[in-house]
């Protein structure tokens, strides 16, 4: 294990919230009141700085993974100008905690809601991805009075039981946490072949095992049983009901996690105001493979409807 000044890892994380920082955000934690005592930290606009233009609200959320500084790197900088943005780390990603024992995507769809409420942010639209598109679903469908038009990304919320068997065979692994929770860096390996079209040649065991130090290792108990909690998967027909509001999908054609098949499937579920973008060569994190398309996609769509 690598000190944090030799830690490449921690070097890198301590420039992505310099990034974050540059482009107006600041981190902040919101308490959401009651017997849950639940505590989620985000990055918002700064409320020192005046605002002299008025933009509409994005709130962006992360998939499993690391913490939303690292999977948002490169939308912030390119977002920020034309949207107030707010990015959370979902309940027990990074900061962010509760006493609760629900663990379902729906307790975190509230506590996004819940935030958003906290900050006085009455109208917004969301973009979620992989996970974190289950849960901009689930706020979509339980606020929709709220959010204005919803984008999600490689998020296959319409998983049947047999989707997820298949996923464990091309992950070659036992159980879902094996695949979505490294532990050693052959795991990280295994799950870098499915997540990403042009895979890194070169991964020194120290350097993956000093990136599953610093942002995998911390609360892999609680992350454990959000994945146990989720309630996708379980059944022979996807659970999902149309939206009222515009939604995107997009999708990268090589995923591996969620293939492109179920991202046409999801389309007809969702609704007649869906639109869907595939991209291609790329695989389950668009957003990090292809930024430059992925951003004027979002954001060519977003404002649509500003």
């Amino acid at each position: 294990m690598l000190p944090s000044f030799l830690s490449p890892t921690h070097l890198y994380g301590q420039y992505l919230r310099r990034r974050f920082i540059t482009a107006g955000l600041t981190s902040q934690t919101v308490n959401l009141n009651g017997e849950d005592e639940t505590k989620i930290q985000l990055w918002a606009p700064d409320p020192a700085q005046p605002k002299t233009v008025k933009k509409p609200a994005l709130v962006l959320i992360h998939g499993f993974g690391p913490v939303s500084t690292w999977q948002w790197q490169n939308q912030v900088q390119y977002l920020a100008p034309k949207f107030d943005l707010y990015i959370p780390d979902l309940i027990f990603f990074g900061e962010s905690t509760t006493r609760s024992s629900d663990r379902s995507e729906q307790f975190q769809a509230a506590a996004v809601a819940g935030v958003m409420e906290k900050m006085g942010v009455e109208r917004y639209s969301i973009l979620g991805t992989s996970y974190g598109g289950i849960v901009a679903y689930n706020v979509a469908k339980r606020w929709g009075e709220r959010v204005v038009r919803v984008v999600i990304a490689s998020s296959g919320l319409n998983m049947k039981r047999e989707d997820g068997v298949e996923l464990l065979k091309r992950g070659k692994v036992e159980k879902t946490e094996e695949l979505m929770l490294p532990a050693t860096a052959k795991q990280m390996r295994n799950l870098l072949s499915l997540a990403v079209y042009r895979r890194p040649k070169m991964l020194p065991d120290l350097f993956l095992n000093d990136m599953l130090h610093k942002l995998y290792s911390d609360k892999r108990m609680e992350k454990m049983e959000l994945l146990k909690g989720l309630t996708i998967g379980k059944d022979d027909q996807p659970q999902i009901s149309p939206l009222e509001m515009e939604v995107l999908l997009i999708w990268g054609d090589h995923d591996q996690i969620f293939p492109v098949e179920m991202a046409i499937e999801l389309k007809e579920l969702l609704g007649k105001k869906v639109k869907l973008e595939i991209i291609k060569k790329t695989s389950h994190v668009p957003q990090s493979e292809n930024p430059a398309l992925f951003n004027s996609i979002v954001n060519n769509f977003l404002c649509e409807s500003t």
